[in-house]
């Protein structure tokens, strides 16, 4: 197989969510694996709705995933290849001018609806005289265009669904250009992949029917016909269908929550595929694991509590090294020691400040019993201390008072550390210190 080229092409209308970026994954990982070339392409003929910050959140929520676009193109900055090629399919018979207004065709669409007939274009338009159309202009009418299909059964081997078809005498003809002589989606699209050289066309299952369209158009404008592949689509986990409107599950809102972007791609690559869910942290190793045989036909839920469960998982296996720099930045690097005992208690990175407050201070204790706590600060050992001080210590305090188990150990937890609950004792004793904890143990903020 020669080096795959794919593409993802958001509209720059809203930020992208959690399904648009399952497709970028799938498209960027599926190129990377097989040494190709990534696309992005931003659709925005839109004019109107596109927003160029929109376009910048999307390249800067690829790159927090991990996946750079190698090449990146804007169709705004396109028109002269669309009105080539349109020209060249008016030429060839393939497009052609229609006048309804959509009060005309709304009104035609339930009559047949009526009838009982499919509510299908009737080429109405092909049958206007020269004579009918200049009396239409004069009218003030001006004409949307439309291509015009070959009636037959569109058949192509999808990369997913395997074997696959759409009969095209039970669609109408899609209309490519408005009265104003913007495009719809559909001829740019197109054009595009026949420009760049586009070998594989992975995308949402909700353009299907689209594509025995687009194979009709490919073939008038070039001998070439990509490899389509429609992967199932994402809903929220009560199977709400996702929304850049919305703002469902935006990639934006994810990365101010403090999610890491591997919980969030081994997420989406993995839900609705053959493979377990599990937190994946090499985009390589998550590449490997893509298999277009083995997705799911049905919608994906994607569940925000399991989101953040994997989320947990990547950071309790997270090495010092790889979160230093992260941990300077919120004023919360104690150390490799520090980090190492404490990451088994985040669900976030963001959490480690909260712990950091615990093992350095200034921190005001919880006293619940002062004449133990008394007791347990006077029979503190002598540093240095190590991992062995707790065991140490507790032995004697266990000695001094006559307590044992939780009556023994919650009011030292909480005189150290103001909760009931975290990370072992044995290890966060030695971050302490002997100050502190002495300081603690008599009621002293520190």
């Amino acid at each position: 197989m020669s080096k795959p080229v794919v593409r993802f092409a958001p509209s720059p209308t809203g930020r992208i969510h959690i399904g648009n970026a399952r497709q970028a994954l799938m498209n960027a990982l599926f190129a990377r694996r097989e040494g190709g070339t990534f696309v992005l392409r931003f659709d925005d003929t839109d004019l109107g709705r596109s927003k160029r910050e929109y376009a910048d959140s999307i390249e800067v929520d690829l790159a927090w995933l991990g996946i750079p676009p190698d090449v990146v193109v804007r169709q705004s900055e396109r028109f002269a290849l669309y009105d080539d090629a349109s020209a060249r399919l008016r030429d060839m018979g393939r497009l052609y001018a229609c006048y309804e207004t959509a009060e005309e065709l709304e009104f035609r669409r339930k009559r047949q609806l009526a009838r009982g007939l499919p509510p299908v274009y009737d080429r109405a338009a092909l049958k206007l005289s020269a004579e009918d159309r200049i009396a239409l202009e004069a009218e003030g009418r001006r004409p949307h265009w439309r291509f015009r299909l070959e009636h037959r059964n569109e058949v192509w081997q999808d990369l997913v669904r395997g074997p696959s078809h759409v009969d095209t005498s039970s669609l109408s003809d899609p209309i490519l250009v408005r009265e104003d002589g913007t495009y719809l989606y559909t001829l740019p699209s197109v054009v595009d992949d026949i420009a760049l050289s586009i070998t594989h066309v992975i995308r949402g299952e909700d353009h299907v029917t689209n594509t025995a369209v687009q194979i009709q158009i490919f073939e008038a404008l070039g001998p070439h016909v990509p490899i389509f592949g429609h992967i199932n689509l994402l809903t929220t986990a009560s199977g709400e269908g996702l929304s850049k409107r919305l703002g469902h599950l935006s990639l934006t809102s994810l990365r101010e929550a403090g999610l890491e972007p591997q919980a969030v791609a081994s997420l989406a690559v993995l839900v609705g595929s053959a493979e377990s869910v599990r937190p994946i942290a090499d985009l390589d190793d998550l590449a490997r694991l893509i298999d277009f045989d083995h997705i799911s036909r049905s919608a994906a839920k994607f569940d925000e509590r399991e989101l953040e469960s994997l989320n947990a998982r990547l950071v309790h296996d997270m090495p010092y090294e790889r979160v230093k720099d992260r941990l300077a930045a919120l004023d919360a690097d104690g150390g490799e020691e520090f980090w190492e005992a404490v990451k088994g208690n985040l669900a976030k990175v963001a959490d480690a400040p909260a712990w950091h407050r615990v093992a350095f201070g200034p921190l005001e204790p919880v006293i619940v019993d002062r004449v133990f706590c008394e007791a347990a600060r006077d029979v503190l050992p002598a540093g240095p201390w190590d991992l062995t001080t707790w065991k140490t210590w507790t032995e004697a305090v266990k000695a001094a008072t006559g307590l044992k188990g939780k009556a023994l150990f919650m009011p030292l937890r909480l005189a150290l550390t103001s909760l009931e609950h975290g990370p072992e004792l044995a290890t966060l004793l030695p971050l302490i210190g002997p100050e502190r904890a002495k300081a603690r143990l008599s009621g002293e903020t520190a």
